[in-house]
């Protein structure tokens, strides 16, 4: 028999979600309005499937794959590629092992040819910050710790700015 789930975890996981979702949908809406513009195309990475049985009629049952991959890739006006991972949370900090090893090799490879990547950081608080991924790589180095928090980011060279409609200005 399982044991009950607490419902104060339950709701603070909901909370969670939501939150996280909300986060994702600012970042779809703001890759959104680049492509209308012809200034970038940017898309979510799909998160890899794994099926493991066909119950007809076009249904399956799958398990996701871990993700080795950005969350978002695409190419800027100008041919140049970008990547940005998203991360999003509801505490203090966000940590540095928040991407996994195999995301780090894909950002590290993708960046000495020439593409530009991030790690846009999401706070409870509504602000995102945008970090070069050389500084998120390097996040010991830069902060003294493997954990950024807000108050590490809100400097000038990482916010990202909102525009009049409330879009996120991630390239700018």
């Amino acid at each position: 028999m399982r044991a009950a789930k607490d419902p104060r975890q339950q709701l603070q996981g909901a909370i969670s979600k939501a939150q996280g979702q909300r986060f994702e949908n600012r970042l779809d809406a703001a890759f959104a309005v680049y492509k209308a513009h012809g200034f970038a195309i940017i898309e979510k990475t799909p998160e890899p499937m794994h099926p493991v049985k066909n119950i007809g009629g076009g249904k399956f049952i799958a398990f996701f794959e871990k993700q080795a991959q950005p969350d978002y890739k695409g190419v800027i006006k100008g041919g140049r590629a970008v990547m940005f991972e998203a991360k999003f949370t509801r505490t203090d900090r966000i940590e540095q092992s928040r991407v996994s090893p195999g995301q780090m090799d894909y950002l590290d490879q993708h960046q000495a040819l020439g593409a530009r990547c991030y790690v846009l950081a999401g706070f409870s608080s509504g602000a995102v910050y945008r970090l070069p991924w050389n500084v998120w790589r390097n996040m010991k180095k830069v902060f003294g710790r493997k954990y950024i928090t807000e108050d590490d980011v809100e400097i000038v060279p990482y916010q990202v700015q909102t525009a009049r409609d409330g879009t996120l200005l991630l390239l700018d």
